[in-house]
């Protein structure tokens, strides 16, 4: 294996506290490091060649548990308050230094890897790891440097995870033993008390929503994004449930990402170089990409075995509704390397509307765009979650508002400034919920139907035909659509009770503008105007 004794490469480590480390391996192959998973006893290999393990405690993120450090860098830039909780400065001394001690004598995984494909916004990161899986998830998830790059790499940020040391919070002034805590000064990123290797990604994205806006006027987006035959770049919003991974994962566009992309003037990149996908109840029948990109080289991770076998159930739930796989982006057939697009022609904001108010596609204003943009709208329906027997609204801002180190305003301003520079681009909502009722009395809106109206937008067949509009939310739908019949394109006509229509409807308006309170300060007055009107009543 690649080892080296405290000189030269590991020089580098020591300067991080780590100099007392019994053994250091340096970006060791997919082989090695499965290899080494295995003679330790953390994992085993599925039949399909994919290294399965556990994480452990923790099977998510846990976002409570996650910090920013309070200093002079941040203090006056950060969106402070429960996404984005304050760390005191002399308390990550104390947290990082234990932490490092805990790790003297132990062997660590040292990987060098980039985010952003785009080189004029690349960030050289330096991952160390405790267990030889959670580096070979940043192998896959990270973007992978070729020889010569890493014979002259400098890292400029460092990430140290050690899922096996647990913080004291009376010491360390965390709020219990798990943690994750970004230093924007100290340019470090440390994970403790937790295998879950999403904090990880999670960790890095973070970092980016706050650089790339913030320093670089490059718009960060938690979205997939593919490209036509034609070189047009598509986005697709969404929060869980929506249908993002399905509709952006199109046999005739080749996929730039699945997750995690910055919007320059000229470019779309991916920040990584591969997918993190949910793998409950997976078949090849479903998602045929992700099921054929579980192979050797992938991480599933907290899944069980068919009895008796090595093949992975993906119906159970024992240990987690969120089990995962981590697999680099080349193991899906049509995926664009360099992970680079061009500027977007169109953008998809996707929800599942369980009141079925929303139409099946509709085509929004600048204003509208960034309105909808800071809403992130989804509804979870009944059975999902314990406790939930009708629709509830769900509500992210940016939809991802768990990893915006801005306030929400910012991204905006920045997609506002993009839309307004560029008239061409064409944003739509796309409700791929309910219809003709919420959920229970109505049915959901056919994946084809679906399919068949992203398909239009994309090809330009939705841009010269006649447009209805919708009251409270103001939305403009067309009134055809090629593939899908016309009466489902306007909600309210779907509905035999046009009373209980206007009731629902006017009722998820309030709860849009309820939501934005919160934003409020932050934002233009044009953006204000564009939210439903909750007072109207159609006649």
């Amino acid at each position: 294996m690649n080892e080296f004794g405290l000189k030269g490469k590991n020089s580098s480590i020591a300067s991080l506290g780590l100099g007392k480390v019994s053994a250091a391996y340096w970006n060791l192959s997919p082989a090695e490091l499965v290899e080494e998973t295995v003679d330790r006893g953390e994992g085993v290999l599925t039949d399909n060649g994919a290294l399965a393990i556990d994480t452990g405690e923790f099977t998510g993120r846990s976002p409570k548990d996650k910090f920013i450090v309070l200093d002079s860098v941040t203090k006056d830039v950060i969106w402070w308050g429960d996404v984005n909780i304050k760390f005191d400065e002399a308390k990550f001394e104390t947290l990082y230094n234990r932490m490092t001690a805990y790790l003297t004598g132990k062997e660590v995984y040292v990987r060098d890897a980039f985010a952003c494909a785009d080189p004029r916004y690349r960030l050289n990161i330096r991952v160390v790891t405790e267990f030889p899986w959670s580096n070979l998830f940043a192998n896959n998830l990270f973007l992978r440097p070729t020889a010569d790059e890493i014979r002259d790499f400098a890292p400029e940020w460092h990430i140290v995870c050690a899922p096996g040391f647990m913080a004291n919070p009376e010491i360390d002034g965390t709020r219990q033993h798990n943690f994750a805590v970004l230093n924007m000064t100290k340019k470090m990123i440390i994970i403790g008390g937790t295998g879950y290797t999403g904090e990880i990604k999670k960790g890095i994205f973070t970092l980016l929503n706050y650089i790339l806006p913030h320093e670089k006027s490059v718009l960060s987006m938690h979205c997939s994004a593919n490209q036509g035959k034609n070189g047009d770049t598509a986005i697709f919003f969404g929060l869980s449930g929506t249908g993002k991974t399905t509709l952006s994962a199109d046999p005739e566009r080749m996929l730039i990402g699945d997750d995690e992309h910055g919007w320059a003037d000229d470019s779309v990149f991916n920040f990584e170089g591969g997918c993190y996908a949910k793998c409950i109840d997976l078949t090849r029948e479903k998602e045929p990409q992700i099921w054929d990109a579980i192979k050797f080289g992938a991480l599933v991770e907290n899944i069980d075995f068919v009895d008796g076998t090595r093949t992975v159930d993906y119906t159970s739930t024992s240990k987690t509704e969120n089990t995962r796989v981590a697999y680099p982006i080349n193991h899906i057939n049509n995926a664009l390397e360099p992970s680079i697009g061009k500027a977007p022609k169109n953008i998809f904001f996707l929800t599942a509307d369980a009141f079925g108010v929303l139409p099946p596609i509709s085509k929004l204003t600048v204003e509208q765009a960034m309105y909808h943009f800071i809403s992130g709208y989804t509804a979870k329906v009944a059975g999902t979650e314990v406790g939930i027997t009708e629709p509830q609204t769900t509500f992210s801002a940016c939809f991802g508002k768990a990893f915006l180190p801005l306030h929400p305003g910012k991204y905006a301003e920045l997609l506002g400034k993009k839309l307004k520079s560029n008239p061409d681009i064409n944003v739509w909502l796309v409700n791929t919920g309910w219809t003709g009722g919420a959920y229970g009395v109505g049915s959901r809106i056919k994946l084809s139907y679906t399919r068949a109206l992203i398909t239009a937008a994309l090809e330009g067949k939705l841009d010269n035909v006649e447009y209805g509009q919708t009251p409270f939310f103001r939305l403009r739908f067309p009134t055809s659509c090629p593939g899908v019949p016309s009466e489902i394109l306007e909600p309210r006509n779907t509905w035999a009770d046009k009373a209980a229509f206007e009731a629902t409807a006017q009722k998820l308006a309030g709860s849009f503008v309820k939501n934005f309170e919160q934003y409020a300060s932050g934002v233009s007055a044009d953006i204000l105007a564009a939210a439903p009107v909750v007072e109207a009543v159609n006649a």
